[in-house]
């Protein structure tokens, strides 16, 4: 006499969402959270205007504008450019300056570490030049870069 063959439990059919996935999971344990490519903190949005004040012989007076075109503070602040013709930064204010090679580094102050949404900082140094005297290309704020005015 022959047994009857057990039959798995059928599982019920799932169709693909108009995403094309099919999901299993209960909809309170899925937590969505958006990650900057890089991993990090998310960048700050930022805009920056360099203009030469006045120029003399191999030196210049020039100034930079940061603003803050996001919805949030920016608190603390580092700006960076580079130079492209050997131009160096002698001294600077509204910011501690300092510059490797053609690489220029401005930090926030005390006092004006903090942008708000829609204000800007503007600080300014003394630099020489061997003559030519183009603007920088680009500028970061925090590393990120900002859209040049």
């Amino acid at each position: 006499m022959r047994r009857p063959r057990a039959r798995a439990a059928r599982r019920p059919r799932q169709r693909p969402g108009a995403d094309g996935f099919t999901s299993t999971f209960p909809a309170s344990s899925i937590t969505l959270v958006e990650i900057p490519a890089d991993g990090g903190p998310a960048a700050p949005a930022c805009a920056a205007g360099y203009s030469v004040q006045s120029q003399w012989g191999t030196g210049f007076t020039a100034q930079v504008t940061v603003t803050n075109t996001g919805t949030s503070a920016i608190e603390g602040w580092t700006l960076g450019f580079a130079f492209t013709a050997g131009q160096r930064v002698a001294q600077g204010w509204n910011a501690a300056w300092s510059q490797s090679g053609p690489d220029v580094t401005a930090r926030n102050l005390d006092w004006n570490r903090t942008i708000r949404p829609g204000g800007s900082v503007t600080i300014g140094f003394n630099g020489s030049s061997g003559g030519a005297n183009p603007p920088p290309g680009a500028f970061r704020v925090n590393g990120a870069a900002c859209a040049t005015r």
